[in-house]
């Protein structure tokens, strides 16, 4: 296929660059600056400048793509409402805009299960799990609207189908493990609760292998979940996933109630007085570390034949690996 991607130069979108291009796709990639250009072409994109503001840049920039990959989103957990809405609400529907101009055949839409956190845990959901764009977090919000336009957008002359990972891992992860071992190293970490709930995760290896399959078998108008395909205590997966730097998280817990009410303080307070950076814990990071999300992948293993392809014990020793251990 021809293809085309956005957030190529992200964790994500890298991986998933260099899967199409083993496979013999064409594929060309959005970059913003040209740090971003570099290093999707180390991959083996051919990187085309622009970003998610312009629509009609964007139209010219997938001329001739058969599938465009829609990565890019801010994770970030600062910068206000305005940036999410920004980069996640209106350069989604922006990209769509493109799509249309540019007569491509299918967007396959980078989601999250993020999409429906509202402050509630998540215990084996699926597919029919409401999107909850009335989120009090950012981010989530902002997921949830944005896949809301992409799964509207569906229709004649464009196919859009959705794919919602769970917690994605792995070698040349820039957010989740970085951000552990940094409050490790900081002194800041702390179990909460415990942490003994029950949580899904996703290699990246698994996210892409989904991707190309909602390009391949995805129902135009669907969303999607994959994992790595069973649960996995919380507490267990974060000591295995610092091991692999050589780290061991201290045993030291907070009881939930005390966090979420220091959270909801935190966060009120930072959105009044619009203060830089993030509170000391953010609504993203207590809902990680302290609530079942158990997810059902029934509808991806049925209709796109997902299985994974990587498993943790392997995304571990890869981790190693890349780690020199």
């Amino acid at each position: 296929m021809r293809a085309f991607v956005t957030g190529g130069s992200g964790f994500v979108g890298r991986r998933l660059i260099g899967r199409l291009v083993q496979d013999g796709h064409a594929v060309r990639a959005l970059a913003r600056s040209d740090a971003a250009a570099n290093r999707v072409a180390e991959v083996g994109a051919e990187p085309v400048s622009g970003d998610l503001s312009d629509p009609v840049g964007l139209g010219e920039a997938m001329s001739g793509s058969e599938v465009v990959f829609h990565s890019a989103a801010r994770t970030t957990r600062g910068g206000g409402w305005k940036a999410f809405e920004r980069d996640n609400i209106t350069g989604t529907r922006n990209l769509l805009d493109g799509a249309r101009r540019a007569g491509v055949r299918r967007v396959v839409h980078v989601g999250t299960e993020a999409a429906l956190m509202a402050g509630q845990a998540l215990v084996g959901v699926d597919e029919t799990a409401p999107l909850r764009p009335d989120s009090p977090a950012a981010y989530p919000a902002s997921k949830a609207r944005a896949e809301r336009a992409v799964i509207d957008a569906n229709g004649v002359g464009l196919e859009t189908v959705v794919l919602r990972p769970r917690l994605v891992w792995g070698a040349g992860d820039t957010t989740v493990l970085p951000e552990l071992v940094a409050a490790v190293r900081a002194g800041r970490f702390a179990w909460i609760g415990g942490g003994r709930h029950l949580t899904d995760t996703t290699h990246v290896d698994n996210v892409v292998r989904g991707l190309l399959l909602a390009a391949e078998h995805g129902r135009p108008g669907e969303a999607y979940f994959v994992t790595d395909g069973e649960p996995v205590v919380f507490r267990d997966f974060v000591t295995d996933l610092l091991a692999t730097r050589g780290i061991a998280p201290p045993g030291r817990s907070v009881p939930a109630l005390p966090a979420r009410l220091l959270t909801r303080v935190a966060e009120g307070t930072w959105s009044t007085f619009r203060l830089r950076g993030t509170p000391p814990l953010d609504y993203m990071s207590l809902w990680l570390s302290s609530q079942e999300c158990t997810i059902d992948i029934t509808k991806a293993r049925d209709e796109l034949g997902y299985a994974p392809v990587r498993t943790r014990a392997q995304g571990f020793a890869e981790l190693l690996d890349a780690a020199g251990g």
